[in-house]
């Protein structure tokens, strides 16, 4: 393939990213949403985060099987609550590190 070709084919690959993103936003800028539609997609980032955030805390092995007593576990539940007591993203981070190379070393 010639320089043109592939400058084509990466042009081609990010119009393809990028309108399917670009076109509900423009689209839905111009409209106002009802306030029931608002509420719930505020909702869907909390349910996304928990799907991938729970199993991993919650499961271990292979097959996954539920282990509640294990380090990533135990140190999440006072992660959690300095998280939010502090709302610190940084604090809650170190906390969480701290915590779970600690539980791991017992």
């Amino acid at each position: 393939m010639h320089d043109a070709s592939y400058f084509g084919i990466i042009l081609a690959m990010g119009l393809v990213t990028y309108l399917p993103r670009w076109m509900p936003l423009f689209v839905l800028s111009q409209r106002t949403m009802p306030g029931w539609l608002m509420e719930w997609l505020d909702l869907i980032p909390v349910a996304i985060l928990s799907a991938l955030v729970f199993p991993e805390i919650l499961t271990s092995g292979t097959p996954k099987e539920l282990d509640v007593l294990q380090a990533r576990s135990l140190a999440a539940v006072p992660t959690l609550i300095f998280a939010l007591k502090t709302r610190s993203l940084g604090g809650t981070v170190l906390v969480g590190m701290v915590l779970f190379w600690a539980l791991e070393k017992l």
